[in-house]
């Protein structure tokens, strides 16, 4: 069923045909199906995903570790699979790839291991809801995300909403600039911070086309800089929530998590639920929107990379 190579990895055949016959392909995480909302909401939206990016012109590759294999697209029933273990499923990052290999287990990959193995089959294009960052209170802490150092080191263009709006989006966008990653606003001057189109922090640049977005990305690569590119994209108007409002939710379902002492790669789970959960399923629908909007857009923007 899957082209195997030598390092642990097997390119689905719809995945593997398209690479090789230079038609565009987008990577998706699969920390959405088991960590993100719930079953069946996880597969159907999974699958609304991979729809989209078919209607705009490119390849899905939702990407996982199942059974100890790095997998770089997915079948239905492994969505289906997924999607029913839900959070019994390891949440991925590096560090966890060599001991879930190993052991023939599954995982769940975040951004930065879906950039890797999308890196590993090819793949330049990665679609996702928002990216993990600084935490609130790293400086204490030091509680940041290993997608940004993912985004330094790992050359795919991540399509993405902004970074979570539960970080510290002041400190996230410092630290890409340490590490020198692009951070490219779609069509706006402003980061979007996930639920909302607006956050009050300038992007590094404004690129209003996908053909734009695609030559600068191409430059990069010819260039070995290095590292992928950030490109943030609104979500749409008619679903962004209320800033003031979104931001009180958060604040209080951080400050809850504080108390509960949650900490490291159970943070985040916890505070997109509680989000939801408060927000009467408000910002699952946003969330929903917006991962579909990244869908659409990284697909448009892959068929310019070839």
């Amino acid at each position: 069923m899957y082209s195997t190579t030598d390092n642990h990895l097997s390119v689905a055949p719809a995945v593997a045909e398209a690479l090789a016959s230079g038609r565009p392909v987008v990577a998706l995480e699969s920390t959405i199906i088991t960590h993100g909302m719930p079953y069946p909401q996880n597969v159907e939206t999974a699958l609304r995903v991979e729809q989209t990016v078919r209607d705009n012109g490119a390849v899905p590759a939702t990407i996982a570790v199942i059974g100890g294999r790095l997998k770089a697209g997915l079948s239905a029933e492994e969505i289906e699979y997924l999607g029913r273990k839900g959070m019994a499923v390891t949440k991925a990052s590096r560090r966890d790839l060599p001991v879930l290999v190993a052991r023939g287990e599954d995982g769940a990959t975040t951004v930065a291991t879906t950039m890797i193995i999308a890196a590993m089959a090819g793949i330049r294009v990665f679609a996702t809801g928002g990216i993990g960052g600084v935490h609130r209170g790293a400086e204490t802490t030091m509680d940041i995300s290993a997608d940004l150092e993912e985004l330094a080191r790992t050359p795919v263009m991540v399509v993405c909403a902004g970074a979570k709006a539960i970080l510290d989006l002041g400190l996230t966008l410092e630290y890409l600039e340490t590490k020198g990653v692009p951070v490219i606003g779609f069509g706006t001057d402003e980061l979007p911070a996930f639920y909302t189109r607006t956050s009050g922090f300038g992007v590094d640049y404004r690129i209003d086309s996908e053909e734009e977005l695609a030559a600068a990305f191409r430059a990069k690569l010819a260039m070995r800089l290095g590292g992928g590119m950030l490109v943030t994209n609104p979500i749409p108007e008619r679903y962004s929530m209320d800033p003031q409002y979104i931001n009180s939710v958060i604040d209080e379902a951080i400050a809850e998590a504080n108390r509960r002492g949650i900490r490291g790669k159970h943070i985040t789970p916890f505070l997109l639920d509680r989000v939801a959960t408060r927000t009467d399923g408000e910002s699952l629908a946003s969330n929903i929107q917006l991962v579909l909007n990244n869908a659409a857009l990284a697909a448009r923007t892959a068929k310019f990379l070839l």
